[in-house]
């Protein structure tokens, strides 16, 4: 396992906190836009991917890993689709978790 260049879990709000760092996120597909994503957080921010695998279907979630060139933007370096299905709510506090109390536990 490669640990020279981790990328944090974020979701919408913590990645404010990492901008201009390797961050890991995953988004609802909302509206491909040319090269660009337009997706929706787990936490139910707008994010924009710039970069990002635009062969992703709409309405399916996509993992980003990339790098957060604003509040809420990623410039992607890797994306994968997830599919239709994802428990939102257990990704939003696992990125909670993280970033909090057991951050210690993660890269």
């Amino acid at each position: 396992m490669d640990t020279s260049s981790p990328a944090v879990f974020v979701n919408g709000e913590i990645m404010k906190l990492y901008m201009g760092r390797r961050v890991r996120t995953v988004v609802q597909v909302v509206r491909n836009e040319g090269g660009t994503v337009v997706g929706q957080s787990t936490d139910n921010q707008q994010l924009t991917v710039k970069g990002g695998a635009t062969s992703v279907p709409v309405t399916h979630f996509m993992e980003v890993i990339g790098i957060a060139d604003g509040p809420q933007s990623i410039r992607a370096e890797i994306c994968s689709d997830f599919g239709s299905n994802f428990d939102t709510s257990s990704y939003n506090g696992l990125c909670k978790l993280a970033n909090g109390q057991f951050k210690n536990l993660f890269l």
